[in-house]
């Protein structure tokens, strides 16, 4: 039978990481829909003995939380946006050509929806990286979603003032970027390297838990059930071979099957992001650990 945990709010530990002396004090600078920038405090004591860690790999990098709070020295980033991965190849290692083309941008309907009809294509690798970064702080409820054609669809958010460029926190973030190694990749791909003592954190698009829940359109791509179970195979393997493996997902059957063997702890979350204000709430998402 699978282990099952309540989590409980912690006060965050000292991580004993080889991190450097100057660490940046970054967060997230984007939304991301499931986004753990709140759930940190109940992730810490479920982290693997972190002084033990030879490497941090987070193949499912959507806005970097865990990342960000870790810092590990040696960090191997991914996902399967590239726009996304280049965002961050942006911030790291052109940080400030970034925030001169974020001041170029404007909070109105009109220019939102010019600029979201650009072809990414045309534009440079700065431009874009700004693009994102603006669509991203102005567009409904931060949602990045797009459509079979990898075009961004999200409309105009009508905020009254939104934060687009924050020059100290993107530059905190270029700072804990420094090391990190971004690639654009399928998952098991990026973690093919992984070997004992290596802390993997898997953060996949969930398992729709309903009908009407399914939100897997952050690439054109779709993350199905089937992909679920590929992903469930690759997590038993580094399992086998003495990696440190957390993962997040929906409280949904087939995610309480698929990793029945591991311990399994619940967290209460809320949905930072959804269409309808009444269905924000508390929902319970499941943290699985090998270790």
């Amino acid at each position: 039978m699978p282990q099952t945990a309540i989590a409980t709010l912690a006060t965050p530990v000292s991580l004993n990481l080889p991190i450097p002396a100057q660490r940046a004090a970054a967060k997230p600078f984007i939304k991301w829909a499931g986004g753990k920038g709140q759930l940190i405090s109940k992730f810490v004591p479920l982290f693997p003995p972190v002084s033990k860690v030879k490497r941090y790999f987070e193949p499912f990098l959507g806005g970097a939380a865990l990342f960000f709070y870790l810092q590990h020295p040696q960090a191997y980033l991914s996902d399967g946006n590239a726009e996304l991965i280049e965002l961050y190849q942006i911030v790291r290692d052109d940080v400030d050509h970034l925030i001169e083309a974020l001041k170029l941008h404007r909070n109105t309907e009109d220019y939102y929806y010019q600029t979201r009809a650009l072809n990414p294509v045309s534009l440079t690798p700065i431009q874009r990286a700004a693009r994102f970064i603006f669509l991203n702080k102005t567009c409904y409820n931060g949602l990045y979603r797009v459509n079979r054609q990898g075009q961004f669809n999200v409309p105009f958010g009508r905020y009254q003032n939104p934060a687009i460029c924050d020059a100290p926190g993107l530059r905190a973030a270029s700072r804990a970027l420094h090391h990190a190694q971004l690639t654009v990749t399928d998952f098991e791909q990026a973690v093919s390297a992984a070997r004992r003592h290596d802390f993997i954190y898997f953060d996949p698009p969930y398992q729709p838990i309903s009908k009407t829940s399914s939100f897997t359109a952050y690439t054109s791509g779709r993350f199905d059930a089937a992909e679920q179970q590929r992903l469930a195979q690759v997590y038993a393997r580094l399992a086998q071979r003495g990696c440190y493996v957390m993962l997040s997902n929906s409280d949904a059957p087939l995610i309480r099957e698929l990793y029945a063997g591991f311990r399994t702890t619940e967290i209460l979350a809320s949905r930072a992001i959804n269409s309808k204000g009444d269905g924000r709430g508390k929902i319970t998402e499941l943290l699985i650990t090998n270790y």
